[in-house]
C-alpha cells in the first residue's frame, strides 16, 4: 500500500461492528481520529450524539470523510451543504465488512484515489463511477503525480468531448503522455494546424502558455532545477533567480519536478524554500556524481572544483537528475550569491528515484504503550518512516504501526548504539525514527542525540533534519490513573546512578524534600540497585509525615498495569521493579475514596481564593 494517503480523515462509525473495521482502517490512514456514535462506539477518539449535524460539521470543516454506514445516512447528513464540487472534501461510505468502498464525493480530490487504497487492503470492490474513469480510463482534472493542470474547467469540457466522441487533438511536446494516449479515448490523427479541423486540443507542454483559449494544458514533470548558493544565501534572491531563469527561457514552473544540489547544501535554508516555493522535493548528490557530467557542462569552473570536488553544481546537478538520456535546457545562469541552470528529460522525474533527500531524525515518544496515548503526530511520523530503531519492548507496543517497514532493535542498555545507528541511517538520506517510550525528551534519547551531534564534528550527521515528538510521558500517565497528584510544583528524579553519581542524586532528593515538592521517581530500581529508592525514601521522611500518599503505577498502558496507592511509611522495595514509576506526594498532596476507588491529588490553592469569594 502507498504510504501517501489522505491524513487528518474522520472515520465516522455508528456501531461497534463498524469500529472494528474504523480500527483496521486507522492504521493507515496517516493522522486519522475515529469519530463513534456515543452510546453505542465506546472507543471512539471522539464521541458524538447527533449523526446529522457531526457530519455537517466535520464536511464545512473540509475535512475527508470514511463512513462506515449506508451510503443514504450520508447523502441526507450532507445534501443541503453540497454546493461545489471544487471545494468539497472527499467522502467516502464503506459498508461494516469492507466488502463495497463508494467515494460520495470529491472523487478526483483524492476520494478515488483513497477508495482503491482501501479497496486493496480490505480486498472489497472500489464502486468506481465517474465518468472519465470509466468511460475513458483516465481524468484528466486528476493526472499522475507531479503533473499540472492549467484549467480544471477545460479538463471537464474536454473530458465531456472525449465521451461523445467529438473531435479532439492530443499535442505532445514534452514527457511521456502515454496515460492519456493509451487510455480508451480517441483523439484525432490529423496535424492540428489542419485549417479543416483545427480542433480542441489536449496540449502537453513544459513551456509558457500565456493565452490556451479552450485547450487544455497538462505540464509534465520533466524540468530539474539544478542550484547552487553560498552558505546562508538569502531565499528570495535563489528563488528570484529561478523563477526569472525559467520565465527568460519561456518554460513553466509547473513543469519542474524537482530542485537538485549537491549533497553539502542538503541542509541549507534556501535551497529548501526554493523546492518549498515549487513544491516539489529537493533531492542531492554527491560530488563525484556530479563531476561524472563534466563532459557535458556548458561552464566548467576550476574554482568550484576546489572548493566542492566538481566542477558544476547548478549544471551538474540537473544533468545527473535527467540521466543519459537528458539534456541541458538553460545554461548556469548567476545572481550575486546563487547560480542555477535547467535540464530537460525525455520522458518524466520522479524525485524518488534520483540522489537522496536530506535525511531527516525524527526522536518519538510512543507514551506509556497504550494507543490512545500515542500521539497523532507520531503515529504519523511512525506511517512515514523508511527506518525505525528501537529497544525491542518499545517496537512490539507499535509493530501494527510500524508493519513491514525495517527495523533495527538493540538491547536495553545500548542506548548510545541506537542513537549512533540512527544518525548514520538518516545521514543517507533516509527518513528514520529512533523510537522511545513516554517523551522522547524525558530520560530518554533526545538529549544523547543531541550530545552526540554536539560533541562529535560529524559533517554527515551536521546536514541532517533532527526534530523530537513529544510523547505523554510515565508521570503523566500514572497521575492522569490516579487523580491529580501534579496539581501544584513537582520535580522528576532518576534513582540510576549509571550516568549520575549517588551523591547527586541523594543532594537532590534532599533538595526536592526540602523544598516539599512532589516527586516522580524515575528508575526506582533494576536488578543489582535496589538501595537507593530506600534512601530516597529515609530522606523523604526527613520531611514528610508518614502518610504522605505515594502513587505506584506499573506498565501503565498496557495488559497488565496496575496503580495503587500506599503511604510513605508503607513503600517497600519489593513493591517495584524496573517497569515501574513512584510518584511521592508532597505535604498537601491528598487521598479520598470514591465509588471507583481512592483519588489523590494536590491542591494548588483554590480553596483559598474561593473562600475569598
Amino acid at each position: 500500500m502507498d504510504k501517501v494517503l489522505l491524513a487528518n480523515v474522520a472515520i465516522i462509525t455508528l456501531g461497534p461492528s463498524g469500529l472494528v473495521l474504523a480500527k483496521r482502517l486507522k492504521k493507515i490512514l496517516p493522522r486519522s481520529e475515529i469519530h463513534g456514535l456515543e452510546g453505542r462506539v465506546n472507543e471512539a477518539d471522539l464521541a458524538f450524539a447527533d449523526t446529522i449535524n457531526h457530519l455537517g460539521r466535520i464536511f464545512t470543516e473540509g475535512r475527508p470523510i470514511v463512513c462506515i454506514c449506508s451510503t443514504g445516512i450520508v447523502i441526507r447528513a450532507l445534501a443541503s451543504l453540497i454546493s461545489n464540487k471544487l471545494n468539497e472534501p472527499p467522502v467516502i461510505s464503506v459498508a461494516e465488512d469492507g466488502s463495497s468502498i463508494v467515494p460520495l464525493l470529491g472523487g478526483h480530490r483524492g476520494a478515488n484515489k483513497l477508495v482503491k487504497a482501501i479497496s486493496e487492503f480490505t480486498g472489497g470492490h472500489a464502486c468506481i463511477t465517474t465518468a472519465g474513469d470509466i468511460g475513458l480510463g483516465l481524468a484528466l482534472d486528476n493526472p499522475p503525480k507531479g503533473w499540472h493542470v492549467s484549467s480544471l474547467d477545460s479538463a471537464k469540457a474536454i473530458t465531456q468531448m472525449l465521451l461523445a466522441r467529438e473531435p479532439v487533438s492530443l499535442v505532445v511536446e514534452a514527457g511521456d503522455a502515454s496515460w492519456i494516449s493509451e487510455s480508451k479515448a480517441k483523439f484525432l490523427n490529423k496535424k492540428r494546424n489542419d485549417p479543416s479541423i483545427n480542433p480542441i486540443a489536449i496540449r502537453v507542454t513544459d513551456r509558457m502558455i500565456e493565452n490556451p483559449g479552450k485547450d487544455l494544458i497538462l505540464n509534465p514533470p520533466v524540468l530539474a532545477l539544478g542550484v547552487g548558493c553560498e552558505r546562508f544565501s538569502d531565499s528570495s534572491e535563489v528563488i528570484e533567480l529561478a523563477e526569472t531563469t525559467l520565465s527568460n527561457g519561456g518554460y513553466s514552473h509547473k513543469s519542474v519536478a524537482v530542485v537538485v544540489s549537491i549533497d553539502v547544501k542538503s541542509d541549507e535554508d534556501a535551497v529548501h524554500a526554493l523546492a518549498q516555493h515549487f513544491k516539489v522535493p529537493a533531492r542531492f548528490f554527491p560530488a563525484d556524481k556530479l563531476e561524472a557530467e563534466y563532459d557535458r557542462l556548458a561552464n566548467p569552473s576550476n574554482i568550484v572544483f576546489e572548493e566542492v570536488g566538481c566542477h558544476g553544481v547548478a549544471e551538474g546537478a540537473a544533468l545527473a537528475a535527467v540521466g543519459a538520456d537528458g539534456k541541458l535546457l538553460i545554461e548556469k545562469k548567476k545572481s550575486s550569491h546563487a547560480t542555477c541552470a535547467v535540464a530537460k528529460s525525455y520522458k518524466f522525474i520522479d524525485p524518488l528515484t534520483i540522489g537522496h533527500a536530506q535525511g531527516k531524525l525524527s526522536i518519538v515518544g510512543i507514551g506509556p504503550g497504550a494507543d490512545e496515548w500515542r500521539t497523532p503526530e507520531v503515529t504519523a511520523t511512525l506511517f512515514m518512516a523508511d527506518e525505525v530503531v528501537g529497544y525491542s519492548l518499545y517496537l512490539d507496543l507499535i509493530k501494527e504501526i510500524i508493519g513491514n517497514t525495517p527495523c533495527h532493535i538493540s538491547d536495553l542498555g545500548r542506548e548510545e548504539e541506537r542513537a549512533c545507528q540512527a544518525l548514520n541511517l538518516a545521514a543517507k538520506g533516509r527518513r528514520v525514527v529512533l523510537v522511545c517510550s513516554g517523551d522522547a525528551g524525558i530520560y530518554a534519547l533526545a538529549t544523547l542525540v543531541y550530545e552526540l551531534l554536539d560533541s562529535k564534528d560529524n559533517p554527515e550527521w551536521n546536514r541532517i533534519n533532527v526534530s523530537v515528538a513529544p510523547g505523554v510521558s510515565a508521570l503523566q500517565a500514572a497521575a492522569a490513573r490516579i487523580g491529580a497528584p501534579l496539581g501544584h510544583d513537582f520535580c522528576v528524579i532518576s534513582l540510576s546512578d549509571l550516568l549520575t553519581s549517588q551523591e547527586k542524586i541523594e543532594h537532590r532528593l534532599r533538595a526536592a524534600a526540602e523544598g516539599d515538592f512532589v516527586v516522580a521517581l524515575y528508575n526506582p530500581v533494576s536488578k543489582r540497585r535496589k538501595k537507593l529508592l530506600a534512601l530516597a525514601q529515609e530522606i523523604l521522611l526527613e520531611k514528610r509525615t508518614p502518610e504522605t500518599p505515594v502513587i505506584i503505577a506499573r506498565n501503565l498502558g498496557r495488559l497488565d498495569e496496575s496503580v495503587k496507592v500506599v503511604s510513605l511509611i508503607e513503600l517497600k522495595v519489593d513493591m517495584v521493579d524496573m517497569l515501574t514509576l513512584v510518584l511521592v506526594g508532597s505535604s498537601s498532596t491528598r487521598i479520598f475514596k470514591t465509588t471507583i476507588g481512592e483519588r489523590v491529588y494536590t491542591p494548588r490553592g483554590y480553596e483559598t481564593k474561593l473562600g475569598k469569594n
